[in-house]
């Protein structure tokens, strides 16, 4: 059992090369630990994990909805231009997921908390500055935009180090909390902005960076004082490399395209959708954070319903839901349907919620299932942080592809049609990948993913 230098943490790390609070002999599968100190400081780290990759999250799409906006603040910039401001930050953020996944093990998950939820006043502040001034280059904003992907990559060291503290039972949703309280952060900066940036009368777009300077150092206070950091917290680089090598890590990682990289990418893209397909910026505005706010309630829900029927029959079913509903977005547009668009848009959103936790959590039960042995677990759960890191960055990548295939598909038909009939077969494709790897009768990996 787990002992701790205050009334609740292990017995702390001597090693010079460690700093901080370190627990030691963490083992959540035996239920007399668990239930007397495990639950109890796991349920501790996961609320302040949240709260801070909440922040994450809300940086990372703070451009979603600031270049709604920055016409009317004096910029001259095209719908093309406008998409790709949204697209870079979710680009820079998948990439930065992977070296993120691996500060946990050099740093210790409670350190990179402190550390990444202060790196979040560089894109914080770099927009306020960016956005003052109307005269500034569109090269510049991209540049800007590009830093906001440092909230992108607090996702994946945070699911890494979560994933550590609790058992395989209550992983799946335990994790979809944590990614759901993230993926809130959509929700709130797209609800949020609108209504600061024109606080008091007139435009100041400067507020949507700044409001999120003092709450960015609130989370990283919050983090060192009440956070842990686990010794067995180890993605290292050859459990990393090993993962690579399996071929059910980049199976997972098309899924997770599919599931998480279309919700981040119609999050960062729907409110300049509605502004492009209806001319309702006004509804872009007030209404556009419903999307990411179905879509984020739902992931918990999808993890949850993943642990009580398994991952892979709750992915099919999303993929599913998700071509019902980009069907029903190109019959919208061809009919100019708002109350089409919007519906098909929400049930959109709310089945890549419940497919992303479905997802995820078919990560650890695939990696669980290759054990072979009791004595091979640790291996195989550092194997699988690994490739949680490697799934969440390449998924990521379909937030920063979303928005781009919009915008070529505008450019080049001046329609969005010709995107919402790839998105339909896509998620169709998807659909039919799932079933046949983790469902169908008699194939050999049938049942791995449940």
């Amino acid at each position: 059992m787990a002992t701790t230098t205050t009334s609740t943490t292990a017995v702390v790390d001597s090693r010079p090369a460690r700093t901080g609070r370190w627990l030691h002999d963490w083992d959540p599968e035996d239920p007399a630990f668990w239930e007397s100190t495990g639950r109890r400081i796991a349920r501790r780290n996961l609320i302040f994990s949240i709260f801070a990759e909440h922040l994450g999250f809300s940086v990372w799409l703070l451009w979603s909805i600031v270049v709604v906006r920055l016409n009317s603040a004096g910029f001259h910039l095209s719908v093309g231009q406008q998409l790709a401001l949204t697209a870079v930050p979710s680009g820079v953020g998948a990439v930065l997921r992977l070296p993120y996944t691996f500060a946990v093990p050099i740093f210790g998950g409670r350190n990179w908390t402190v550390i990444s939820a202060l790196l979040l006043l560089v894109p914080s502040l770099g927009l306020a500055w960016a956005v003052s001034d109307p005269t500034t280059s569109y090269g510049v904003l991209l540049a800007v935009a590009a830093t906001a992907g440092l909230g992108g990559g607090n996702f994946a060291s945070s699911m890494a180090n979560i994933s550590f503290f609790y058992p395989e039972s209550e992983k799946g949703w335990a994790l979809g909390l944590n990614a759901a309280g993230g993926n809130v952060g959509v929700a709130v900066v797209q609800k949020a902005v609108p209504l600061v940036v024109v606080a008091g009368g007139g435009l100041a777009l400067a507020r949507a960076g700044l409001m999120y300077v003092p709450l960015a150092v609130v989370a990283a206070v919050l983090a060192f004082l009440f956070m842990d950091n686990l010794h067995e917290a180890k993605a290292d680089v050859g459990s990393t490399a090993r993962a690579a090598r399996r071929g059910q890590t980049w199976l997972l990682s098309v899924l997770y395209i599919g599931t998480f990289g279309s919700f981040i990418g119609y999050s960062s893209a729907f409110p300049t959708l509605l502004s492009t397909a209806f001319h309702r910026r006004d509804i872009a505005l007030v209404w556009g954070f419903l999307g990411a706010l179905v879509g984020s309630a739902a992931r918990p829900i999808g993890g949850r319903l993943a642990d009580r029927y398994g991952g892979a029959l709750i992915t099919v079913y999303s993929f599913a839901l998700m071509v019902a509903g980009a069907v029903g977005a190109l019959l919208s547009v061809q009919r100019h349907d708002l109350g089409l668009f919007f519906g098909s848009f929400l049930a959109l959103f709310a089945a890549t919620g419940i497919g992303n936790g479905s997802t995820y959590r078919m990560v650890p039960a695939v990696f669980r299932a290759m054990e072979g042995t009791a004595g091979n677990r640790l291996a195989m759960k550092r194997e699988a942080a690994g490739a949680l890191g490697i799934i969440s960055a390449v998924g990521a990548f379909g937030g920063f592809l979303v928005p781009l295939f919009y915008a070529w598909s505008v450019s080049a038909t001046g329609s969005i049609q010709p995107a919402l009939r790839f998105y339909v077969g896509m998620f169709a494709a998807m659909l039919v990948l799932t079933w046949v790897a983790y469902l169908r009768p008699g194939g050999r990996l049938t049942g791995i993913g449940a």
